[in-house]
């Protein structure tokens, strides 16, 4: 079972004294809230969140990662970074939340359940733990009822949609973020471009009978071990003829368009080393030749069926492929 982290409460100077902070006051449809910047102490004192573990009739966050927040902790104060992204928070009663329009100020009482998050829990937690105190952007909501708060975190959660981790990975070179198995990763994805994954890759997002880099990644990255010290270029090529291979068996078989399937890209992934190491036994180079002369009963062997079928995930094929590689052993 996870621990359960709560948000720390640093001790304040003054128990139940009034903060101040000047606030833009927005209007957005049917509600009105209040743009601001708050020191990250305040906001890791006077911030709570209410789990569905915790209050199963009225909590609506999830439970808080203390490793998540750990990794926000050390990005402030190791790498310096900055995190622009607005909290969102909901005042409580408990607050006697005010804003003056004559000042352009929002005060409230200094206590440790001023504000309900509705967004942004682990980044309040991790600017808690940060030893770097910084001034972050907050959204704060007021007199807003519970539906009205569950249904703001749903719309937060639903309708404002993440970068895909596909765009991501793609452009994590121009940010200089890569690690040394990312960049080794992409020099060979690019260099299916123009070969047997001609027209099927999409690198920057998620689309229809295409190969993102992260299914790509995640089918390549353990193949690792076997390709040793040699060159991007050097691996490309031995699976770039490993892949014709398969596409003229999957042809004859009718299915040439299931390759591109992520579940069975990752199959046949899996069993590469077991085919490369047949092709090693019988011939002197990885070709596809090499290759399709070495898998002629493994396309005999495999069902069609369970290929094409609807799969959850790529173990219970590849366990298919492995058997149906083995069954073509003869004395």
């Amino acid at each position: 079972m996870q621990k359960k982290y709560r948000m720390p409460t640093p001790r304040r100077k003054v128990e139940g004294a009034r903060l101040s902070y000047t606030a833009s006051l927005i209007t957005q449809g049917r509600h009105k809230f209040y743009s601001l910047t708050l020191p990250s102490e305040v906001l890791a004192r006077t911030c709570f969140v209410s789990t569905r573990s915790e209050a199963p009739n009225e909590g609506f966050q999830r439970t808080l990662d203390k490793e998540k927040a750990q990794k926000i902790a050390d990005y402030i104060d190791k790498e310096n970074g900055t995190i622009p992204t607005a909290i969102i928070l909901s005042a409580q009663s408990e607050s006697r939340f005010e804003y003056s329009s004559k000042n352009k100020t929002i005060d409230f009482n200094d206590i440790s359940k001023a504000f309900l998050i509705l967004d942004g829990q682990h980044r309040v937690y991790g600017f808690s733990l940060a030893e770097t105190s910084v001034r972050i952007p907050v959204i704060i909501y007021n007199s807003l009822t519970r539906k009205d708060e569950t249904r703001l975190f749903i719309d937060i959660n639903t309708k404002q949609r993440p970068v895909p981790n596909e765009l991501l990975l793609d452009i994590k070179a121009l940010a200089e973020y890569e690690n040394e198995s990312e960049g080794y990763l992409r020099a060979i994805y690019n260099n299916f471009k123009a070969s047997a994954l001609h027209g099927k890759l999409s690198s920057s997002e998620k689309a229809k009978d295409k190969i993102t880099r992260v299914t790509f990644n995640a089918a390549v990255k353990p193949l690792g071990v076997i390709f040793g010290d040699k060159e991007a270029e050097d691996v490309y090529k031995i699976l770039n003829d490993y892949l014709k291979a398969i596409q003229i068996g999957f042809k004859q078989k009718g299915i040439e368009n299931k390759i591109v399937n992520p579940y069975v890209f990752r199959a046949i992934m899996s069993i590469f080393p077991d085919v490369a190491g047949k092709v090693k036994d019988r011939y002197p180079e990885y070709t596809m030749d090499n290759f399709y002369h070495s898998l002629a009963y493994f396309f005999e062997n495999i069902s069609v069926a369970k290929i094409s079928k609807k799969h959850q995930g790529h173990k219970e094929l590849t366990d298919h492929l492995l058997s149906s590689l083995r069954k073509d052993f003869t004395l």
